[in-house]
């Protein structure tokens, strides 16, 4: 698994666009702890917020990386970034970055680095074992957030779940599966760059054996429903073995994003297949819940939207950024506890 040293130096460069830095508002958001400052150039235009720091600061600070924290178009890297990753390697920092370029293509920088002896971690293409999926039941319990459609909200689900059983005095481990969700919590696998017939055995190394009572909430990737990325989904799906899912949706959707051919699911089709794939490595799987990523809606349409689908599905249904998760956590708590009765 890949292993990332914190705090990080958040590097903006001379983005002049919020959606470029979404990374890095991700980061600052969700462990702002392990952010010393930002490094911006001249000119940038957006800030997360966090101290103007210099290299020589930052590592004065006790940074352990600089984290580029935005996505050029095209995720290249521009080569008036370079002298500033070399002086960052220099200072002792790691190197992180989400870039399709791989840092390892600089000669210059891969030399710095080994002369400094830190790290360039690329994780989008962060190395996995290569192991494939057993379907051995495992101890410990797992959640895993699944999807109508890619990009809705099952990271931020997996996170706002992860922090409330942890609130409610529960263990629990945020499971990184993409770019982003490594870098918050610090380790994990882009599991959509692992090979497809080491998917499962790699979500199985991601949850390994825990203790009775801890919970690994496992970021989903992809959908079952798109034609471009189910079988990263359904890998994820066996080798994740989950006791629960949670059904993350955006009702503004009509068809899969991007693909007008491809209608978006009703939210019951999509529940009663996820469960019968799950059911391949853990008979025991249930839904407990559905999050909603409810931005298209107003308030008043929110409310009769998630009254009406309560009523529909008999489940909790809730969206992490109006009213927060506690009903999922409760919904999960409860089924363990049912389980156990049973």
């Amino acid at each position: 698994m890949l292993l990332l040293r914190k705090p990080y130096l958040l590097f903006l460069g001379d983005v002049r666009s919020a959606v470029h830095a979404k990374t890095a508002f991700g980061v600052a958001h969700w462990c702002p702890d392990d952010v010393v400052g930002e490094l911006r150039f001249d000119g940038a235009a957006v800030s997360t917020g966090k101290p103007a720091l210099s290299i020589a600061q930052a590592a004065a600070a006790g940074a352990g990386s600089l984290l580029i924290g935005i996505a050029p178009v095209g995720g290249q890297l521009p080569p008036h970034w370079l002298p500033t990753l070399i002086e960052a390697a220099q200072a002792g920092l790691d190197i992180v970055s989400g870039l399709h370029t791989r840092l390892g293509s600089f000669p210059e920088l891969v030399a710095a680095a080994a002369a400094a002896r830190v790290q360039l971690h690329d994780v989008r293409h962060g190395d996995w074992p290569r192991v494939t999926g057993s379907g051995r039941k495992r101890p410990g319990k797992r959640v895993l957030t699944v999807g109508t459609d890619c990009a809705l909200g099952k990271k931020y689900t997996a996170l706002a779940l992860t922090r409330s059983l942890q609130a409610r005095g529960m263990p629990a481990t945020f499971r990184a599966t993409g770019q982003t969700g490594i870098m918050i919590s610090g380790a994990g696998v882009a599991i959509d760059a692992v090979v497809a017939d080491f998917i499962a055995g790699v979500a199985e190394q991601l949850s390994p054996d825990n203790a009775g009572s801890h919970w690994d909430v496992i970021e989903g990737q992809g959908s079952l429903f798109h034609p471009a990325y189910a079988g990263v989904s359904l890998g994820l799906l066996h080798g994740s073995q989950p006791d629960a899912l949670v059904l993350c949706h955006d009702p503004g959707r009509q068809h899969i994003d991007g693909l007008p051919d491809f209608p978006m699911p009703a939210l019951a089709e999509a529940i009663a297949l996820y469960l019968q794939a799950g059911r391949l490595t853990n008979p025991d799987v249930r839904c407990i819940g559905i999050s909603v990523n409810s931005s298209s809606l107003s308030e008043a349409a929110w409310s009769a939207y998630q009254e009406r689908l309560e009523a529909e599905l008999g489940l909790p249904v809730a969206d992490p950024l109006r009213g927060g998760v506690e009903t999922l956590t409760t919904a999960l708590i409860n089924q363990e506890e049912t389980c156990h009765e049973s």
